[in-house]
């Protein structure tokens, strides 16, 4: 690619963002790639730009600047990214185990903006983790189950992500950048070691950085995340929550009660169907916890 400083002037063009680090976005246009700052009236306007955004850019002086990110299609907090058409969260069993909240928040806050997610179970050569693998599969989710270090699941995530734009996400150690490095070994993305100990690893990714796998193939590798972390995500009102639980849909309208919260009231059938053994407990478990992170917030926070 060329470099920005040996592109043509040109008054403005369009490109996507490819990573964003320090204020600073390198932009890939038509022309090649563009290191850019952002307009200062997209800070007076809180308007951030993210990896994945379709922005408008001019060039001064062999110098970048976004002027304008255009529509986009979804945005993300953490990650923090825009416009991706799925979301892979990935998870383990062992060293670090995930704790199943942590990927049904991320799995709530993408299905609210119908956004496809799929679960990797990462490190199934160390432990099989056939319960996490049962609870998203009962659930409705796509599983791959998967070990980055023997190769198992990656051509079958491989074909899940080929043609899109999708994010790899999760909490830190599980292996993302691993597994990045097994579907591209010529990446060569730095991975770190998780403590026995302390049974999470260390941010090795710090930033969100877009990869371009193969012809409209590209993915996000984002920064992991732990429990705390889950603070900064995305709120979904309470009214949206339980249609952000897919596993939760055939049992909707079938409550006594019309506005039914699933959690107190007599003759709900989301909670008969916990009781039966229908629908998983961890996953009610979450949805419950959200419900109560959601009664918290006001509606004139999230303008």
């Amino acid at each position: 690619m060329k470099p920005y400083s040996s592109l043509p002037m040109v008054k403005t063009t369009t490109g996507r963002i490819l990573r964003s680090l320090s204020g600073f976005y390198d932009v890939q246009t038509p022309q090649g790639m563009v290191t850019c700052r952002g307009r200062g009236h997209l800070r007076k306007g809180n308007e951030s730009p993210l990896t994945g955004d379709s922005v408008e850019i001019s060039l001064e002086q062999g110098k970048g600047m976004i002027e304008k990110i255009l529509p986009r299609k979804n945005r993300f907090i953490r990650p923090a990214v825009a416009n991706v058409d799925a979301l892979v969260v990935f998870a383990s069993n062992v060293n670090p185990v995930t704790d199943p909240f942590l990927i049904d928040r991320v799995a709530a806050i993408a299905g609210d903006q119908e956004v496809a997610v799929h679960i990797c179970v990462n490190k199934c050569d160390l432990d099989p983790a056939a319960d996490l693998i049962r609870i998203y599969r009962n659930a409705g989710f796509s599983v791959i189950q998967a070990s980055a270090a023997t190769g198992e699941g990656v051509e079958e995530l491989r074909k899940l992500i080929e043609g899109k734009f999708t994010a790899f996400t999760g909490n830190t150690g599980v292996g993302k950048s691993s597994m990045l490095n097994a579907l591209c070994p010529q990446l060569q993305l730095a991975t770190g070691e998780v403590s026995e100990k302390l049974g999470r690893g260390r941010h090795t990714t710090r930033h969100v950085e877009l990869y371009r796998l193969a012809e409209d193939t590209y993915v996000a590798d984002t920064p992991g995340f732990s429990s705390f972390d889950t603070e900064q995500m995305d709120v979904i009102l309470k009214e949206n929550l339980q249609y952000a639980f897919p596993d939760f849909a055939p049992y909707l309208g079938q409550c006594q009660f019309h506005d039914c919260s699933h959690r107190a009231e007599p003759d709900c059938a989301v909670r008969r169907a916990v009781e039966s053994g229908e629908l998983e407990k961890t996953r009610y478990d979450s949805y419950l916890r959200l419900y109560e992170k959601a009664t918290q917030v006001k509606l004139w926070e999230l303008k």
